[in-house]
């Protein structure tokens, strides 16, 4: 059976992270869970890993990657950006830029299901 990694890495202050990488670690949880019953029959098996960050690696927070490559390298529309994040600045007691993604002229805090998706199977299909 292949294996494919998603790493999901997110800022934890005293296990707590801002509400966009909340959602976006919902959405990661719900989509390898889907992942795995359906990509089993095609001999592939999904797992995450959570890599919880400090608040000097914010800069890190919300990525996600696939087998060791980051989600906007396998779309190719996508970019990385950031933008302040009240949420962040409420953990920190201080202003904070966050990442964001850039996908086809819309601006995602929390990642979405279908970019999740959408990358997983470009690299299951290239495989």
């Amino acid at each position: 059976m292949r294996k494919l990694e998603i790493e999901w890495k997110h800022l934890d202050k005293g296990g707590q992270t801002c509400e966009r990488c909340g959602d976006t670690g919902e959405t990661v949880r719900r989509v390898v869970q889907e992942l795995n019953g359906e990509l089993q029959a095609k001999g592939w098996q999904v797992a995450l890993k959570e890599t919880l960050l400090t608040e000097t690696e914010i800069p890190e927070s919300n990525e996600i990657m696939l087998n060791g490559v980051l989600l906007e390298e396998i779309l190719p529309q996508a970019s990385k950006s950031e933008n302040c994040c009240s949420s962040c600045e409420d953990l920190l007691g201080l202003p904070t830029l966050c990442r964001t993604i850039e996908y086809k002229g819309q601006t995602y805090e929390a990642i979405p299901p279908e970019l999740i998706r959408e990358a997983v199977y470009k690299v299951i299909n290239k495989s």
